[in-house]
């Protein structure tokens, strides 16, 4: 190859890895709306969801993230997945999987799920120790944000036994690990996203949004496992590289055109039913349908405005981005009993709640990625994280 076409070809996955990082640092976000009084459940809630100005705009931007970011991060980590097979043989990338992705998950439900759970009863004069023990008398498991984990394992494993049952089909040699096709037309993009909402309605029937099956809300798992696919298929066919902005601007106009009805549909809820009485988690009422449809609508058109602005714009060697990048994992494992304390420490602080958002977001983010410097300089550690 060119030394151009080399060079291209290494620095393409420099903005992959910082919208990682993005990501890991709106996750933190993410759950410090939820402290302030977004919808969701997390360790410490100061201020519960209601009509109020701030809770309503922490609300939107919760349901937003929601829509798309854990989306994304399957995304990415399926695009990651054939190249990693094919790299390391199915025995050695399970195993990889497991030490990458088990051992953190049983770290959080062994340690930092309990640990954070009991930070916050002490807070309450509930005492630290007396939590620890009965969360491990009564087998309860915490895994907190490490759902991702294991759903991602999950993933890993599933994608593996249906490469070896493609594998024992083929009667011929082995294809190119990579086959470039162009972008999928727009009507597929909206094929998939009417086959996500579908699908999550009916997912929700059973299983609405805020419940957990071993851990897990099923009620999102539409738009995860398309788009662990959607990221898959984009290595095997190079999509990322080929993508441009006329494949997604009828996307980015369609979530600039349904974004606002999420917003519409929530305030006229409230009118209609009352303060938390609408019902938006499940069921065949029209909040429940909006709520299925409108994720998949806005999400398409998110995500690919992220790749697109980070492809063009931050796709260059940094220090600090490399810096930022090596320690966003253990960020994600690490965050919440950080962010917890913090906002334990600023509970007494009278603040309107979104300069608390603000304040306790910056300094959790940030404290959070220091934390975790000499963590992942541990031997052993920064084999996992």
């Amino acid at each position: 190859m060119p030394r151009t076409a080399i060079l291209q070809t290494a620095q393409r996955d420099f903005y992959i890895d910082r919208l990682r990082s993005v990501m890991t640092a709106l996750v933190i976000l993410h759950h410090t709306a939820i402290t302030y009084g977004g919808p969701g459940g997390w360790f410490w809630r100061e201020i519960e969801t209601s009509p109020t100005p701030s809770s309503t705009a922490l609300t939107f931007f919760c349901a937003t993230n929601q829509a798309y970011f854990m989306g994304f991060f399957f995304l990415l980590a399926g695009y990651f997945t054939p190249r990693s097979l094919e790299r390391k043989g199915t025995a050695q990338f399970l195993l990889d999987r497991f030490l990458r992705l088990g051992l953190p998950l049983l770290a959080f439900i062994l340690i930092l799920g309990p640990l954070t759970a009991a930070i916050v009863t002490a807070f309450e004069g509930h005492g630290f120790w007396p939590t620890i023990v009965y969360l491990r008398n009564h087998q309860r498991i915490i895994n907190g944000p490490l759902w991702f984990a294991e759903a991602l394992l999950i993933f890993s494993l599933i994608y593996c036994a249906w490469s070896a049952a493609v594998a024992k089909r083929r009667t011929t040699p082995q294809t190119p690990q990579r086959s470039p096709r162009p972008v999928p037309a727009y009507s597929w993009w909206l094929l998939a996203a009417v086959g996500t909402g579908v699908t999550a309605l009916a997912i929700r029937q059973f299983v609405p949004t805020g419940e957990n099956v071993f851990g897990l809300q099923l009620g999102y798992f539409a738009s995860y496992i398309v788009l662990f696919a959607v990221g898959i298929a984009a290595w095997r066919h190079d999509w990322l590289r080929q993508l441009r902005w006329r494949d997604a601007q009828p996307w980015l106009f369609i979530t600039v055109i349904a974004w606002p009805f999420m917003p519409v549909g929530i305030v006229l809820a409230r009118k209609l039913y009352g303060p938390g009485r609408s019902n938006f988690s499940g069921g065949f009422s029209w909040t429940a349908i909006l709520y299925a449809f409108w994720e998949p609508l806005i999400a398409w058109g998110i995500i690919s405005l992220w790749l697109l602005v980070f492809r063009e714009h931050m796709n260059k060697p940094s220090a600090i981005w490399d810096w930022l990048n090596r320690r966003a994992y253990a960020v994600y494992i690490l965050h919440p009993p950080v962010l917890v304390t913090i906002g334990l420490l600023l509970h007494h602080w009278t603040a309107p709640a979104l300069l608390k958002f603000g304040v306790t977001g910056i300094l959790s983010v940030a404290a959070t990625w220091l934390i975790s410097d000499p963590i992942v300089r541990l031997p052993g550690i920064r084999k996992i994280v």
